[in-house]
């Protein structure tokens, strides 16, 4: 029964364990924190029941100076959709019709929170809208911001906006992809091809001429922000000095400078290749040629094969020289249909001669090919440097006509409009919560009245680790064995080293001590001074025995307790952190249990010939648990029959 007991405690150990490990995972999910939230946000009740959390949405309010908000609780109240046709495109397809709606999100949403939804596929969108008052690119920074959804995962198509630059031919009515923008920001996608696009349009102070300049692509996987179908927020930050941040979720995923990180480069170079100039015609690019000196040998032949006949090739014997490798199959018969005239003479067809399987060959036989020792091929002359050479020919630089240096490109076109042109083969894009401003302030507290609650409530509603684990295997199923094997490991190396197996009559021969029974250490010292005298003969036979067996067993032993002492740490102690989680009545037990299997010394007895000596230590060390009523069985570890290892600090001598 006591055996029992033991395993019944180590089966409710790990059942605990697994139990509070998933709900850490459920707290952990649900308590969500945004970057520079107010104290305000910051209490939200996570701690009580997932299925039971509400989230109430107020419409976010801006708190400092803005150039336009956009949360489209109130419907598209000030928004103009394109009635114009896209350029150079077939008049079946060039028409701005693609459907826009104000929705809530499909999944998780926000009761009265609702967004820009795009809903029609393979069609092309464009909806724009005039900022409260226009953005001067001078002394403040530019932060754009707003929420996209792919509520079905993204095939092909962008959702990425456009900051329209100021001009008074502005009509939005005919706001169409050749309107000029100032910036474009957002993500698009089209295959494996995943981009977060910052482009601004720069204009030429020489020509003035516009030309585009791309950001250096992010250097962070993006797929997840496209197929998970959550909501994510997209920052973009240019500030006066010239420097730009791109965030996610506010998140910096790519920064730089608009001098520097920008793809062709803001200023261009001083110098360009002339493109009148011409390689002259004896202009030797060759680094090496062959010698002119070289003279072939007079033995080299180069009408040798490669390849020719072995001479020491001998018939083998039994070789069928008249027999064909392939026969006319006697079994088959012209089909009845076959007509001579239109499908010539029938031939049985070709089948291998049976003659030929039992044969070393058949037919005639032909000396087998060898490589030819004399060969040496075409004779060429070695290779020298050539004296002549004069490297690879560039053009001559000139001074580039069209240079120009702007040291300050964060002074772009003023922006007075925000635009979506967009076209996508997946519908249901969700856009919400548009915001420009000068303060990151400003925007984060935007964010965390608006993305932080849907981030919040997504956190909650997402599956426990157990919910997880079962979704992940009914995948892949080969994940059953590997659960099965992390379950059973724990297991089987706490039995190993718990519960020895038993140790058969022959080899332990002493008495068990009767755990009932109490002994008193003067009983004890009393036994152990009517054996000193045995121990000392005993002492003397051992000095004979084989010293090559005591090495390989101690050797064993040591490494049976390095493996104890490697293994505790994630096996034992976690267990022990269980049992106080749930406070569990055998925490004592185990505690002390931890502190022993834990410690850095373990007492080596091996080739303990005299059990009797042996007896009384090991009993010395059981009384000394005895007193904690602790189990004896979790304190011994048999190495094998006349072998044992017990923590140093507990060791009685």
């Amino acid at each position: 029964m006591h055996f029992q007991w033991d395993w019944l405690c180590l089966g409710v150990l790990i059942i605990s364990s697994v139990t509070v490990g998933m709900e850490n995972k459920e707290n952990l999910d649900a308590d969500v924190e945004v970057e520079n939230f107010d104290k305000q946000s910051q209490e939200a009740d996570v701690d009580r029941d997932k299925s039971s959390l509400e989230v109430v949405y107020q419409t976010p309010k801006p708190t400092g100076e803005v150039y336009f908000t956009e949360t489209f609780d109130e419907g598209l109240s000030g928004w103009v959709f394109s009635v114009t046709l896209k350029e150079d495109t077939d008049d079946n397809v060039a028409k701005y019709d693609g459907r826009w709606e104000v929705e809530e999100l499909k999944e998780n949403a926000l009761p009265g929170d609702r967004g820009l939804v795009l809903k029609s596929v393979a069609k092309y969108h464009a909806i724009s809208s005039m900022l409260t008052k226009a953005f001067v690119f001078e002394d403040k920074p530019l932060i754009v911001q707003y929420e996209v959804n792919f509520q079905k995962g993204i095939d092909c198509g962008g959702a990425y906006i456009k900051l329209l630059s100021s001009s008074n031919d502005l009509n939005l009515e005919y706001f169409f992809d050749k309107t000029p923008y100032t910036i474009m920001f957002g993500p698009d996608k089209c295959g494996e091809d995943y981009k977060l696009h910052f482009i601004f349009r720069h204009k030429n102070p020489k020509t003035g001429e516009y030309d585009e300049k791309h950001a250096v692509r992010p250097d962070v996987d993006l797929k997840k922000f496209y197929l998970d179908k959550k909501t994510h927020l997209y920052t973009l930050v240019l500030k006066p000095d010239d420097t730009f941040e791109i965030l996610i979720d506010q998140t910096v995923v790519s920064k730089g400078s608009l001098l520097e990180n920008m793809i062709p480069p803001v200023n261009p170079s001083k110098e360009i290749e002339d493109p009148t100039d011409k390689k002259p015609d004896d202009w030797d690019e060759r680094p090496k040629i062959p010698d002119p000196n070289a003279v072939k040998p007079d033995d080299w032949d180069e009408d040798e094969p490669a390849r020719i006949e072995d001479p020491d090739a001998v018939k083998p014997e039994g070789w069928l020289d008249d027999e064909p490798q392939y026969v006319p199959d006697p079994n088959a018969k012209k089909p009845k249909d076959w007509d001579e005239e239109m499908d010539g003479e029938w031939e049985a067809p070709q089948i291998r001669n049976a003659k030929c399987e039992t044969a070393p060959g058949c037919g005639e036989w032909v000396r087998p090919m060898k490589n030819n020792p004399k060969y040496k091929g075409k004779w060429r002359a070695p290779m020298i440097d050539n004296p002549n050479y004069q490297g690879v020919w560039s053009p001559r630089k000139i001074p580039n006509p069209d240079y120009f240096e702007d040291l300050h490109p964060f002074k772009m076109t003023a922006v007075s409009a925000i635009g979506l042109e967009l076209w996508s083969m997946t519908s249901d894009i969700y856009f919400d919560n548009f915001i420009i401003c000068s303060e990151k302030e400003v925007a984060d507290r935007w964010a965390a009245d608006s993305w932080g609650l849907k981030k919040l409530v997504a956190s909650a509603n997402e599956p426990g680790m157990f919910s997880q684990l079962v979704t992940a295997a009914e995948e892949h199923p080969w994940l059953w064995v590997l659960y099965v094997l992390t379950l059973a490991l724990p297991i089987g190396l706490s039995v190993l080293f718990c519960w020895p197996g038993k140790k058969s009559d022959e080899y332990i021969d002493f008495k068990k001590p009767d755990v009932s029974k109490q002994i008193t250490k003067g009983e004890l010292k009393e036994e152990t001074e009517d054996l000193e005298d045995y121990e000392l003969e005993e002492e003397k036979e051992n000095e004979d025995t084989d010293e090559d067996g005591k090495m390989s067993k101690s050797v064993s032993a040591c490494s049976l307790v390095k493996d104890m002492n490697r293994i505790s740490s994630w096996i034992v102690l976690p267990i022990i952190t269980t049992c106080f989680l749930r406070r569990c009545e055998m925490c004592l037990a185990l505690s002390l249990f931890s502190s022993l299997i834990t410690s850095s010394e373990w007492h080596l007895i091996a080739n303990s010939s005299d059990k009797y000596k042996q007896k009384v230590r090991l009993y010395s060390a059981f009384l000394h648990f005895q007193e904690m009523n602790v189990l004896p069985t979790l304190f011994f570890m048999f190495v094998d029959s006349d072998t044992y290892v017990v923590p140093s600090k507990y060791f009685i001598y």
